[in-house]
């Protein structure tokens, strides 16, 4: 067991985040044509609007906390803030957005599944895309209840000092998550098969984040003119 937690914890994130890159490239330079969002929000447009926009406020949400909870070290914020008091601002935060993202990605599950001019033009790789999303979701959702039970912030800086460790290539990762609950097992291990299959699913696009829309310049309109109208000749 020891060799498959190690292989899982300090093993697989590698394999995970070289696929992811190496993979993102290939397919960029390969098949660039196929590098989209693959949105069917012109086959339907009910439910698209409302689930999409809940769904990617809450994820975005949720991403940056990870990344700012995670890769942070406690010596940075210690001065501010102590480990309990940070497990529950992560909690509520967390359960905020977990439940925008959750409404959303149900509208968008429940949509793909039951409209059938959605579910005929999409792929196999949407569909267990959005599954393994609602799944991902749903671990993290029951971690912030299993955390009720442990509030002095010790595990949230086990798991800290393991994407750390990560991050930074160094070993012994894995045995910081050695006894922690195996739904945060779980859900490490569902996101990081996130970034596995990424560069093969539509998940690819997270690389094109229109981050330059909110600086572009305006859009020019002009007036359609009416058509000159000749009269008779005379």
């Amino acid at each position: 067991m020891n060799y498959i937690h190690q292989f899982a914890f300090q093993l697989y994130p590698y394999i995970a985040m070289a696929v992811f890159f190496i993979g993102s490239w290939a397919r960029f330079d390969r098949a660039a044509y196929t590098w989209r969002s693959g949105s069917s929000q012109l086959l339907s447009d009910r439910g698209m609007r409302v689930g999409s926009n809940l769904f990617h406020i809450g994820v975005l949400a949720i991403l940056a906390g990870h990344l700012v909870g995670l890769l942070t070290p406690h010596a940075v914020y210690a001065a501010f803030i102590t480990a309990p008091q940070k497990q529950l601002l992560a909690m509520v935060v967390g359960g905020v957005f977990g439940v925008l993202c959750f409404v959303g990605i149900s509208i968008l599950l429940v949509r793909r599944l039951s409209n059938p001019r959605v579910r005929a033009t999409g792929s196999f790789g949407d569909t267990l895309v959005l599954v393994l999303l609602f799944a991902q979701l749903v671990l993290g959702m029951i971690s912030i209840v299993v955390s009720t039970h442990h509030m002095d912030g010790s595990v949230m800086i086990a798991l800290g000092e393991w994407a750390q460790h990560i991050v930074t290539f160094r070993a012994g990762a894995a045995d910081f998550i050695t006894d922690v609950h195996w739904v945060y097992k779980a859900h490490v291990l569902l996101g990081m098969t996130l970034f596995l299959i990424a560069p093969f699913t539509r998940l690819v696009h997270v690389w094109s984040t229109p981050v330059s829309y909110l600086w572009r310049p305006y859009q020019v309109v002009r007036r359609r003119q009416a058509p000159l109208r000749y009269g008779p000749r005379t």
